[in-house]
């Protein structure tokens, strides 16, 4: 008779194996966020600090894209994904959603607030289309992420309710 552990011992020599096969390739490409792995610690650069004071890292409720990492990109970037962690609060959304406007800015424009399409004509973190479209956020809606953010988060509660809501159209359609 053989035990019922056998199959569960199996299955987790074949995942020791592929991490051993396939770890060294995707481990370049990723920063994994220990603030996610089940420790409370949070890290400087991979957790945002809202308005009172308190931390959350990036946390993953549902599988994403970036689901248990955390690609650490650069200042701007960092100070773009604080500013609108920190608008989140006055949203009532929380950190499921937040994983989820990650998820959608990183795919539409890498969270860059120069970024333009040049076929479509879509520009800045939330590809607004057409970006003079943010001006009603700000004038400087060409240089400020905060504007783009502010504008990306009205627009999104205005036309899907939350950014999971978001992502799920830009899931479906491709774009959103």
């Amino acid at each position: 008779m053989i035990s019922e552990s056998r199959p569960r011992v199996a299955r987790a020599a074949l995942a020791g194996v592929a991490i051993l096969l396939f770890g060294p390739v995707i481990a370049p490409f990723t920063a994994y966020d220990l603030g996610y792995a089940g420790s409370r610690e949070l890290l400087d650069d991979q957790s945002f600090t809202n308005k009172d004071g308190s931390q959350f890292s990036i946390a993953k409720d549902a599988w994403s894209l970036t689901s248990g990492f955390f690609m650490s990109g650069s200042e701007d970037v960092k100070r773009a994904q604080q500013f609108a962690r920190n608008e989140f609060q006055d949203r009532n959304w929380g950190e499921t959603e937040f994983t989820c406007l990650v998820d959608l800015w990183e795919r539409e424009s890498n969270w860059n607030y120069l970024a333009e399409n040049v076929s479509s004509g879509a520009y800045g973190i939330p590809q607004a289309l057409p970006g003079n479209k943010m001006r009603e956020a700000g004038d400087d809606w060409r240089t400020n992420a905060e504007t783009q953010i502010r504008w990306g988060l009205s627009y999104i509660s205005d036309r899907y309710t939350t950014p999971c809501k978001a992502w799920s159209h830009s899931e479906e359609n491709g774009w959103y």
